[in-house]
């Protein structure tokens, strides 16, 4: 129980759970691209993210709260409201909108410039924290089977550029809030840190909903049951789980490391298409993912803390 690690004994379980935590936002936020499609499909892009992240952040912090979880400070607040504006606003709020007019495989690919962004901002950070070469080629190995993947030159032109640009962005938000809650003051508790970031980035989701005239826009009797199926997959395994092991792993692992999943989630996205969708998997497909998985095992190796 103890997070304490004197001889050996605790450091197994501590390494199963990082292991788990991975295989989580590996797996589970790879099928969240295809759950979002769903969801949006008949429910509005931000309120339905609002409500995602309210819901599943009221349900997170008030178990933390019942189990004796120490209230948070002030600044706790500040340093949570300005890592759930950075993730679920801007970070994952763009990419729902965008998903409107961008293929998911397309914005799998643009969040895929998110280590780039965190290896960017760490050099250009206070530290001058310079990549190894080994991280760099990981990326680069990254990126490149990230195109033979998705294979973007073989678009007619109809790839809306403006929203490709904004997800663009939004990893580079990503990846900023990502590391600002490094160092941010937090909670001891995961579980009520985790929930706050989600209370404060719903929140501001659905003022964003509420800007954009959502309320009026939608019809919510005519939302499809696909739409609340895949809303409920969202909150329980793409926020309750995959999201808590994420901000958990923001605090135990380098962000490099972290970054990863951003190379493995179209790959997962790929396969639902083949397994739901009837799509074919080629030798192309075989070679990217290749690709993938050696980019990810030279940044998961090469990248220290």
């Amino acid at each position: 129980m103890s997070k304490q690690n004197t001889s050996g004994g605790p450091a197994a379980p501590a390494g199963w759970l990082k292991i788990a935590a991975f295989a989580a936002i590996y797996i589970i936020w790879g099928s969240t691209y295809l759950a979002i499609v769903f969801a949006i499909d008949t429910l509005p892009p931000f309120l339905m993210a609002g409500l995602r992240f309210l819901l599943a952040g009221a349900l997170l912090f008030t178990f933390a709260r019942l189990r004796g979880d120490t209230a948070p400070a002030p600044i706790h607040w500040r340093s949570t409201f300005i890592i759930g504006g950075l993730l679920l606003l801007v970070g994952n709020g763009a990419v729902v909108w965008a998903e409107q007019h961008v293929a998911s495989g397309i914005a799998a690919l643009l969040v895929t410039t998110e280590p780039l962004w965190i290896v960017a901002l760490q050099w250009a950070g206070k530290e001058k924290n310079k990549p190894k070469k080994a991280v760099l080629l990981g990326m680069l190995l990254g990126i490149v089977g990230m195109l033979v993947l998705v294979s973007p030159w073989k678009s007619t032109g109809d790839i809306a550029l403006g929203p490709c640009v904004l997800i663009f962005f939004s990893a580079g938000a990503w990846a900023l809030g990502s590391l600002y809650s490094n160092k941010a003051p937090l909670p001891s508790s995961q579980v009520l840190t985790t929930g706050m970031q989600m209370l404060c980035g719903g929140a501001l989701l659905l003022l964003a909903g509420t800007v954009a005239g959502e309320w009026q826009t939608t019809q919510w009797s005519a939302v499809s049951q696909q739409s609340w199926l895949a809303f409920g997959y969202l909150v329980v395994f793409g926020s309750l789980i995959a999201f808590t092991a994420y901000s958990w792993l923001t605090r135990v692992a380098p962000p490099a490391q972290v970054s990863t999943y951003a190379y493995v989630n179209p790959v997962i996205a790929v396969f639902l298409g083949w397994a739901l969708a009837n799509e074919e998997i080629t030798a192309q497909t075989l070679v990217a993912t290749a690709l993938l998985v050696t980019a990810v095992v030279i940044i998961t190796l090469k990248s220290k803390h």
